[in-house]
C-alpha cells in the first residue's frame, strides 16, 4: 500500500483522556498495553509526521450524553463505559466540564488536533464509524487510502478498519499506535486485534514504516 499525501490520510480514535491518560477511567485495562507499545509517543510522531508532511488528519471521538443513559440493551463493553462515565459529557450543544475531562483529547494531542485545519467528525456511539460522519469527510476530500490508529485496538479501532474496508478504503494499521485492553476472563484484546488486522487491512506496519513511507 502507498502513503502519499494525495489521497492518503492518517485517522486517529478516540485520542482522549479515558483510554491514554494514566488519570482516565479505563487506565487499569488498557495502561500495560498503551505502555509497552509506546502508544502515546507513537501516535504523537505520526501526528507531527502528517502535520509536517501536508497530510490530511481525522479524528474520530467517542462521546456519550446523558440521554444515552437510556439505551435498554448494551454489550459488556458498552456497559462497562456507561458505568464508569467514560467519555462523558454534559450534552451534545454544552461544554460544561469539558476540558480536562475524561472526554478530552491528551493534552500533548492538542496542538494537532485544535490547529484549525484537523477535521473532528461527529461522534461514534458504538464502535465504528456508520453513526458518524467520518466516512463523508474523507470522501469529500478525495481520500482513498488510510493510516489508522487509536483506541481501543479490538474494539472501535478494528470496528472502523472493518467498515472502511466495506467502503472501499485502503487501510493499514499502524500496530504501535494503538493498545487493547487486558481482562482477566475476556482475554487480550490487543493481541486479538493484531490477528484480525492481518486478515484484514491493506498493511499492517510500524510507526517507523509508516514514517518511512510518508516521505
Amino acid at each position: 500500500m502507498e502513503i502519499t499525501k494525495t489521497d492518503t490520510a492518517v485517522v486517529f480514535i478516540d485520542p482522549q483522556n479515558d483510554v491514554l491518560s494514566e488519570t482516565g477511567a479505563n487506565w487499569d485495562a488498557v495502561g500495560a498495553s498503551v505502555t509497552e507499545n509506546r502508544t502515546v509517543e507513537n501516535m504523537e510522531r505520526i501526528f507531527e509526521a502528517a502535520k509536517a508532511g501536508g497530510y490530511e488528519v481525522f479524528i474520530s471521538p467517542h462521546y456519550f450524553y446523558p440521554t444515552d443513559n437510556g439505551w435498554r440493551m448494551n454489550g459488556p463493553l458498552e456497559t462497562s463505559e456507561l458505568e464508569t462515565h467514560t467519555f462523558a459529557r454534559t450534552g451534545q450543544l454544552d461544554l460544561t466540564g469539558f476540558r480536562n475531562s475524561g472526554a478530552d483529547w491528551l493534552d500533548r494531542f492538542k496542538p494537532y488536533i485544535e490547529d484549525g485545519r484537523t477535521v473532528v467528525a461527529s461522534p461514534h456511539k458504538v464502535f465504528g464509524p456508520e453513526s458518524n460522519d467520518l466516512v463523508l469527510q474523507l470522501r469529500k476530500r478525495g481520500i482513498q487510502r488510510i493510516v489508522l490508529g487509536g483506541m481501543l485496538a479490538n474494539m472501535c479501532v478494528e470496528s472502523h478498519m472493518r467498515h472502511l474496508i466495506e467502503e472501499g478504503f485502503e487501510v493499514a494499521v499502524a500496530r504501535d499506535a494503538t493498545a487493547g485492553p487486558r481482562h482477566p476472563v475476556w482475554g487480550d484484546g490487543y493481541q486479538a486485534a493484531i490477528i484480525n488486522y492481518r486478515f484484514f487491512a491493506h498493511a499492517l506496519l510500524s510507526t517507523d514504516e509508516v514514517l518511512d513511507r510518508m516521505h
